[in-house]
């Protein structure tokens, strides 16, 4: 569990929860899931301290549960938001070792990129001068954050203009946004080896091999596009809710007055917009993904086509050849040109002539071309 007391200019890590809430700022408390488990009665206990109220069984559910989609719910005194994040391949840890990571190997096949394709649901929940976040064990998204923010209060990040978290919902928006920007750097490499599949798909010299990968692909692209849609579902549901919000009298400006309310607006549509520009090119990949198969089988049809195309110009080509052959090749005693001197050269000659005609016509036709780029 580690707690940070953010104020403006200023953001310091303590070894414990405080007795009371400090005068200026607030709290951040983030712990994995089984140590909140473990140390629920105590967080409960500081919570209703600090702001006279405990989460509600229900919300303690959803915390722990390590299976809940994304989604939004509030009370009048907090609010509590769900949201996958991408996994790195971990899974949780027992009750006796809070805390601690323990690797498990993947089941997922298919190249690197799809086995990173693993998510698990991290809980916000958002009081006025405390966020509480529940998160899997080693979520990287929250220590690499929780670095960034003891870095920004340096005298050199201030001078950079790098800005600190105004409230426990702004800490809350820019963390998801963290994490969304995880699923962006993904689709990246998603693109990549969809077009290296494509690649291959479409080269008339490849035999292409790769079919289970490239159906764990479209599965995934499904359930990322599910986990997407849940996750915007949660975030409209988080703007309604912010609209109804109130301006805090006797709260400063930038933290519960008009313009730290509209901060958390403009911070809240940015989320949602990153979250659709994701969804949308998860779709663009599902199609994708299934134009380059139905290309594939038709590029193979065509040319499968374009051979027997081909063999059926041959045996037009030599069907008079054998016709001729035939004619005498019977057992008749008399036949024209059998016993002439120059009958060989005659039947021949207009065996190679009815060849070349009828080679010349089917290429003018078209009957022989080879189609273009193979």
């Amino acid at each position: 569990m580690r707690v940070f007391h953010i104020q403006p200019g200023a953001v310091a890590e303590m070894a414990q929860l405080p007795e009371g809430l400090p005068a200026k700022g607030f709290l951040w408390i983030a712990c994995g899931r089984r140590e909140f488990e473990l140390e629920q009665s105590h967080v409960q206990g500081a919570l209703h301290q600090w702001a006279g109220v405990m989460l509600v069984d229900l919300h303690i559910s959803d915390l722990l549960n390590n299976q809940l989609p994304s989604h939004f719910d509030y009370t009048s005194q907090y609010d509590v938001l769900v949201f996958r994040r991408l996994a790195a391949g971990h899974s949780e840890t027992d009750l006796s070792h809070p805390g601690q990571l323990l690797s498990r190997p993947s089941g997922r096949g298919g190249p690197p990129v799809l086995r990173r394709i693993d998510t698990s649901p991290v809980g916000f929940a958002v009081f006025d001068r405390v966020l509480l976040t529940v998160h899997p064990a080693g979520c990287t998204v929250l220590d690499h954050y929780a670095q960034r923010l003891l870095s920004s209060a340096t005298a050199a990040s201030r001078a950079a203009g790098v800005q600190q978290p105004i409230s426990p919902a702004d800490l809350m928006l820019r963390i998801v946004n963290q994490m969304v920007d995880g699923y962006l750097d993904l689709r990246r490499e998603l693109t990549r080896q969809l077009d290296h599949w494509q690649s291959e798909l479409l080269s008339p010299r490849a035999r292409f091999s790769n079919w289970s990968a490239l159906m764990d692909a479209r599965t995934t692209l499904h359930q990322l596009d599910e986990i997407c849609e849940d996750q915007r579902s949660a975030i409209q549901d988080w703007i309604e809710a912010l609209a109804g919000w109130e301006v805090v009298e006797g709260q400063p400006d930038h933290f519960g007055g008009h313009r730290g309310l509209e901060l958390l607006k403009v911070r809240s549509r940015d989320v949602l917009e990153h979250i659709e520009r994701v969804v949308h090119h998860v779709r663009r990949l599902e199609q994708n993904a299934e134009t380059a198969v139905q290309m594939h089988f038709s590029a193979q049809s065509n040319r499968t086509n374009d051979i027997m195309r081909t063999l059926t110009a041959l045996t037009a080509i030599f069907l008079p050849l054998n016709l001729i052959a035939g004619i005498f090749g019977m057992n008749f005693e008399f036949i024209p040109l059998l016993h002439e001197k120059a009958g060989f050269w005659w039947a021949m000659g207009s065996m190679t002539l009815i060849a070349g005609v009828l080679t010349g016509l089917f290429w003018r036709k078209r009957y022989l071309a080879r189609t273009g780029g193979r």
